[in-house]
C-alpha cells in the first residue's frame, strides 16, 4: 500500500499541461509556435503560478524549448503549421474556445482538496489557511473561501473560538459524538421517508446490496461509497424535512471519511461486514416494518462506529502525506 495519500484529483497546472499536451501531439499546435505564461493563464483561466508550472512540465517532457526570456516554442517534429497562424505565432485560443474557466471554480477544486484534508484527519488536527489555499492551488481567494464554505457545510471544516478554520482529527471522541447523533436523527429521519419513498427504490436498492454480497470478489472502494449514499442520504432525502436533513449532514461527515477509509482498508475484512446490516434495514422497510427498520439502523451504526476506529488506526499506520501549505497540523490523534 502507497504511503502518500495525496494527489487523488489532477491539479489546475495537470490539467492545462495535458490539454496542451494533446493538443501538440495531435498537431493542432504547430512546431515552433510560441506559448507564453500570460496567454496560457488566459486561455484556462488559471493564475499565471499554475501556468508557469505547465509549461515546465511540457518543457520537461520534451514538448516545448525556450524561446526568448518569456515564451517557449512548440516542438512538434515535421508537423506543418496550423493555417492562418503567422510566422511562428500561434492564437492560444481557438475558435472551438476550449478555455476551461471553469475548472478554477471550487466545483474543480473541491474534490480534491476534501480528500487532502480527510485522509489527514486520521492522523491529527489540521488549521486550514485560505490564503495560502489559494496560492496553492492559483485560484482567487474568492474560489479557496468558498472551498472552505463546502467544507464547513459537509461537517469537516469548523470556526475555532478566533473564526479561523481547521479541520478536527478523527478521534474516538469524535466519532462517537458524531455517530451517537446519527444514531438519534436518521432512524426518526427514515421513519418520515417511508411513506414518501419511490415505488422502485427500495428494490433497486436491495438488488444493488446483493450483488455487492453476490460478488466474488471485494466490492470496490466506489460501489461501497456508492451503497453508503443510497442508504444514508438518498433514501433518507425523501424525509421531507429539510431542518432535519440539514442537521444529519453535519455528523454524516463521517461518510467523506469512509470515502477515503474504503480505499485503504478493502483488507481489512474478508467481506464488507455493512452490506448484510444495510440489507436487514431494507427488507424491513419493504415488509413495512418501521421499528424493526429503525432497529436495524441503530444497530448497524453502533457496530459502525466500532468498524470506523479501526479503519482509521489502520490508516494512520500506512500513510504518511506529503505537507501542504495551506494546512497547519495541530495535534497528533
Amino acid at each position: 500500500m502507497a504511503g502518500n495519500a495525496s494527489g487523488i484529483a489532477p491539479k489546475l497546472y495537470q490539467r492545462a499541461r495535458d490539454a496542451l499536451a494533446s493538443e501538440i501531439a495531435a498537431g493542432a499546435l504547430a512546431a515552433d509556435a510560441r506559448l507564453t505564461e500570460s496567454g496560457v493563464a488566459a486561455r484556462f483561466g488559471i493564475s499565471r503560478a499554475p501556468a508557469r508550472q505547465a509549461l515546465a512540465e511540457l518543457e520537461r517532457l520534451g514538448l516545448v524549448r525556450k524561446a526568448g526570456a518569456r515564451g517557449y516554442a512548440v516542438v512538434a517534429g515535421d508537423l506543418s503549421p496550423n493555417p492562418g497562424s503567422c510566422a511562428g505565432q500561434v492564437d492560444t485560443q481557438p475558435a472551438a474556445d476550449p478555455r476551461i474557466h471553469f475548472l478554477a471554480s471550487w466545483e474543480l477544486l473541491y474534490p480534491q482538496i476534501e480528500i487532502e484534508i480527510v485522509s489527514r484527519t486520521s492522523l491529527a488536527s489540521w488549521r486550514i489557511n485560505e490564503a495560502m489555499l489559494a496560492k496553492h492551488h492559483g485560484v482567487s481567494r474568492t474560489v479557496a473561501r468558498d472551498v472552505v464554505a463546502r467544507l464547513q457545510q459537509r461537517g469537516i471544516a469548523r470556526k475555532d473560538d478566533r473564526g479561523r478554520w481547521y479541520a478536527p482529527a478523527l478521534t474516538a471522541k469524535h466519532i462517537d459524538e458524531l455517530y451517537e447523533l446519527r444514531w438519534v436523527l436518521e432512524p426518526l429521519a427514515l421513519e418520515k421517508a417511508l411513506p414518501r419513498l419511490p415505488k422502485a427504490l427500495l428494490p433497486r436498492l436491495r438488488r444493488n446490496v446483493e450483488s455487492a454480497i453476490a460478488s466474488a470478489a471485494p466490492a470496490e472502494a466506489e460501489t461501497l461509497d456508492a451503497l453508503e449514499q443510497e442508504l444514508h442520504v438518498e433514501l433518507l432525502g425523501y424525509c421531507g424535512n429539510d431542518s432535519l436533513m440539514r442537521a444529519i449532514s453535519l455528523p454524516q461527515a463521517l461518510l467523506v471519511a469512509h470515502h477515503f477509509l474504503y480505499r485503504w482498508t478493502s483488507e481489512l475484512f474478508d467481506t464488507e461486514p455493512f452490506l448484510p446490516e444495510h440489507l436487514e434495514v431494507i427488507d424491513r422497510l419493504i415488509a413495512g416494518d418501521v421499528d424493526g427498520a429503525k432497529d436495524a439502523l441503530v444497530r448497524h451504526l453502533q457496530i459502525s462506529r466500532e468498524r470506523a476506529m479501526r479503519r482509521i488506526h489502520a490508516v494512520a499506520r500506512v500513510i504518511s502525506p506529503d505537507a501542504l501549505p495551506y494546512l497547519e497540523r495541530l495535534d497528533a490523534t
